[in-house]
């Protein structure tokens, strides 16, 4: 809407979900404060793998609102139902070995500014903490790898085991051949994230796993994409288009 400030536009779509949406799905009337304050816990633990106790728990501690377990999963339902919230699943990449390859799925807000808007944060409050900035900004650029990955055929996951190893996205495509992505704010953190994803390459070629034809960490502060010579590509999302051109 032309003249509307985003941020309130963005509220008044949350405030409109918690009080007619929620109750289109299936004439079923719910709690719209109750709704609201999963709406902020789920904001609160964007992009990270997050079970349903760990949200009730959220609520509780940030907005002093309890909510039973059956409630809980009524309330993600509605939800999932009204594309309110996706999950990126766990990949699991055949590991022939003692490693548990985790299977819990991250969960998201259909979009990064909705979480801003229900958190109620600024452009200032955000530039102040950086951490949160930091799961934002993962959170919309699996957004986009989610959408172009399926316009491919592909699928999006991420990775974690029980040996601390994590790698934030995963493009599968249809024909098999897969990616691995590090998603990181500024240039600064770009050697941490090129070693982790060459040593959990290394991992997966050593313990008998499918490995990957990419590795490419995407940077918020970035001018340029560039292949390193250790051939971890670093791309700036500005540089994110249509379609994933991964090596054969």
């Amino acid at each position: 809407m032309d003249g509307v400030d985003p941020r309130t536009a963005n509220r008044a779509y949350l405030d409109s979900l918690c009080q007619k949406d929620v109750v289109s799905v299936d004439g079923v009337r719910r709690d719209p404060k109750k709704m609201m304050m999963l709406i902020r816990a789920l904001a609160r633990n964007e992009s990270t793998v997050v079970k349903g106790t760990t949200l009730r728990r959220d609520m509780k501690e940030f907005d002093d609102e309890d909510i039973g377990s059956s409630t809980f999963d009524d309330y993600m339902q509605a939800l999932e139902r009204l594309n309110m919230v996706w999950s990126q699943p766990a990949f699991d990449p055949n590991l022939r070995s003692s490693v548990r390859v985790g299977k819990s799925p991250k969960r998201h807000l259909a979009d990064p500014s909705l979480s801003f808007s229900a958190l109620r944060m600024t452009v200032e409050s955000a530039i102040k903490d950086v951490n949160t900035f930091g799961l934002m900004f993962e959170a919309m650029c699996e957004r986009d790898l989610r959408v172009y990955s399926e316009a491919d055929g592909g699928a999006l996951f991420h990775y974690r085991d029980d040996r601390g190893n994590e790698a934030d996205a995963i493009v599968e495509l249809h024909d098999g051949r897969w990616g691995m992505f590090e998603i990181r704010l500024g240039q600064n953190q770009l050697e941490d994230a090129a070693a982790n994803l060459l040593r959990i390459s290394r991992m997966f070629e050593e313990k008998g796993g499918r490995t990957p034809c990419l590795l490419c960490v995407i940077c918020g502060v970035c001018k340029y994409a560039y292949r390193r010579e250790d051939g971890v590509y670093v791309v700036p999302i500005t540089s994110l288009r249509e379609r994933l051109l991964f090596p054969t």
